[in-house]
């Protein structure tokens, strides 16, 4: 794989200087793939004490085209633990004339609202510049007092793909003594460190880093961009102390922080009981605590001062009904240990394709709360911010990456479920009908289970009649259709079920002319080509593994006989497994295809021989029987 180069210079600046935005100053090579440059940036974290510290930033963007217009928005959410003290925005024209300041009290100042969020004390102070007289420079320039070092800034100086940076600067000052670790991203050099006073100085900077134009299956962005990331090693916020020199350790401050927030009103613990003490089976009492836990509470954000890391007690979700991820499996947890149940509050990174948290770097980047009841390979997890998932399945959101467990004795570094292809199958009998006049009609009954059940157990439950009709007559790849009628039935667990029943019509869908029919019998389940590409530069990642089955049975107008038919495919690599057979029964087509892709990740070099795969599926999955009028 080509790696980006980021060329390393350190340098201890006393103060900005004025910087020239002038156009003409960007290098050739930034502006190939690139809708915008960063031109400038300097950040700076100066920590004063394990609870205090200040963060600088200021940056500037020149944009080239309107579809970097993303870069001339500002956006700050701050709340008491990182309160934005000052904020300036400057517009430059193409010759890099200042054309428009804009002060802190000229831009909007709301509150912070959603739809899931009943009290929040973060506020968002936001702006954005309106220009459209291209190429043309956005400068800001902002400054926060960080109460609490928790959480620092990151530098990520590449902000996404087709984004060049042609300087960028990361300080971090610190007292002569305290300790921080990095994570250095990539292309990240070590930092030139110096010592002045009572204060040592850290330093990173990079140039000239071209843009990445996005491949097709290219592996995560994050895996090619220099970044640094900081945390302290003792901090202090919100009257709790900490330290952070292992995932053990900060799972201690955690502990601290959910200390005595377990305990359950007396009413709630006699129900615990009247449901689970009849019952002998373990995974029975967690189901049935788990459902009990959807029917009587809903999610709800509320992030008041620690809450956005400190769940609200167990008892406030009894009375009121409602709490965040970590109000909600702190309550199921809760649940679980009045029925002597061993269970454990469990932080992740969340998201489909996120990445855990890295084992080596205790640092903490979670974005949402779990649970979770040990017992090795049959450990069950639950999703406690769901009111309709099943007990024990996490699903693309949480699935298969490492998370922080949170046990008495502080943190432990564990791994979500991983869902094998056979986990997540997508099975498909199909039964149709073609008229004479090429009209169809089929019944489709589909079999979703694991990853591959996710967007109907959607569409059961967060979708009306309304919305599943209309998404259901634009997602399938037939040229006209209408679904006239479907069904879905669901059976939970582990590796949860769902049912889909639909029945379709398509006019006109196979083509007669004259004495001949043309028919493609591969209905529904069909893959896109890939185009080459001499130039791959990133790895390529599958991110999920799954097996699609289809089984279609087609019976056609009386009197006909084939006379072409595509050939048998049977294709396996290493980058899955393909097949697809034809029959002809005199009547009626007999069609039976498979696919089973693995989860893994592949070397640029490979991508021609995933083209070759890929586009060799296309061909076998398009293809069309060609049927001739019999002599009378």
């Amino acid at each position: 794989m080509k790696k980006i180069i980021a060329i390393i210079i350190f340098s201890f600046p006393a103060l900005v200087k004025a910087q020239n935005y002038n156009v003409t100053l960007i290098p050739d090579s930034l502006l190939q793939n690139a809708e915008a440059v960063l031109r400038f940036e300097e950040s700076k974290i100066l920590i004063h004490s394990p609870k205090s510290a200040t963060y600088k930033h200021k940056y500037a963007i020149t944009i080239l085209k309107e579809s970097g217009d993303e870069y001339t928005r500002y956006i700050n959410h701050y709340d008491k633990f990182d309160k934005l003290t000052d904020v300036v925005a400057r517009l430059y024209d193409a010759t890099g004339k200042l054309i428009k300041t804009v002060k802190k009290r000229e831009m909007d100042d709301i509150a912070y609202e959603d739809r899931i969020t009943l009290f929040r004390d973060a506020r968002v102070k936001k702006y954005q510049f309106y220009n459209k007289s291209y190429p043309f420079t956005v400068e800001f320039e902002e400054e926060n007092d960080l109460d609490g070092l928790f959480q620092l800034p990151v530098w990520n100086p590449v902000e996404s793909e087709n984004f060049s940076v042609q300087q960028s600067n990361f300080f971090v000052e610190a007292p002569i003594g305290y300790k921080i670790h990095y994570k250095l991203l990539n292309a990240t050099s070590q930092p030139k460190i110096a010592e002045s006073g009572n204060t040592t100085f850290y330093q990173w900077e990079v140039k000239n880093i071209k843009a990445i134009e996005e491949e097709p299956l290219m592996d995560d962005f994050n895996d090619h961009i220099p970044g640094v990331y900081i945390t302290p090693s003792n901090f202090e916020i919100g009257g709790y102390k900490g330290n952070m020199d292992s995932w053990n350790d900060l799972g201690k401050f955690i502990v601290e922080l959910n200390k005595g927030k377990d305990v359950l009103p007396d009413n709630i613990k006699q129900e615990v009981h009247q449901l689970t003490d009849s019952l002998s089976s373990v995974d029975e009492k967690i189901r049935v605590l788990y459902n009990y836990m959807q029917q009587n509470t809903h999610y709800i954000l509320i992030t008041l001062g620690m809450g956005g890391w400190q769940p609200f007690d167990a008892s406030y979700v009894a009375q009121n009904k409602y709490g965040d991820c970590k109000a909600l499996s702190n309550y199921m947890v809760s649940l679980l240990k009045e029925a002597k149940i061993n269970a454990k509050y469990v932080l992740v990174t969340a998201g489909a394709g996120k990445r855990g948290l890295w084992p080596d770097f205790p640092a903490p980047y979670f974005n949402h709360a779990i649970m979770c009841v040990p017992n090795g390979k049959d450990t069950t997890w639950l999703e406690c911010t769901s009111q309709t998932e099943s007990a024990g399945f996490m699903g693309t959101f949480t699935c298969d990456r490492d998370v922080l467990l949170i046990d008495e004795d502080g943190g432990h570094v564990v791994h979500t479920p991983i869902y094998s292809a056979k986990n997540n199958l997508e099975s498909r009998k199909v039964n149709a009908i073609i008229d004479e006049n090429g009209n169809l009609v089929a019944e489709v009954f589909t079999k979703h289970s694991g990853t591959q059940q996710e967007l109907q157990h959607s569409l059961i439950y967060d979708a009306n009649n309304e919305q599943r009709e209309k998404y259901l007559n634009s997602v399938i790849s037939l040229p006209t259709y209408k679904v006239e009628s479907s069904d879905y039935k669901e059976m939970k667990g582990k590796i949860p079920v769902v049912d889909e029943y639909l029945k379709i019509t398509s006019p006109n869908y196979a083509s007669v002319s004259g004495k001949r029919l043309f028919i493609q019998p591969n209905l529904f389940n069909r893959v896109s080509k890939l185009t080459p590409d001499a130039e791959r530069q990133f790895d390529i990642k599958i991110q999920y593994s799954y097996l699609d089955i289809d089984s279609i049975n087609i019976k056609i107008p009386a009197d006909y006989k084939v006379e072409s038919m595509p050939k048998d495919q049977s294709i396996k690599n290493e980058f899955g497994e393909y097949k697809i057979s034809y029959q002809f029964d005199g009547s009626s087509i007999h069609l039976v295809r498979l696919h089973e892709v693995n989860a893994n990740s592949f070397p640029a070099r490979e991508f021609s021989t995933l083209v070759s795969f890929r586009n060799a599926m296309y061909k076998a999955d398009w293809a069309k029987i060609v049927f001739v009028k019999k002599a009378e």
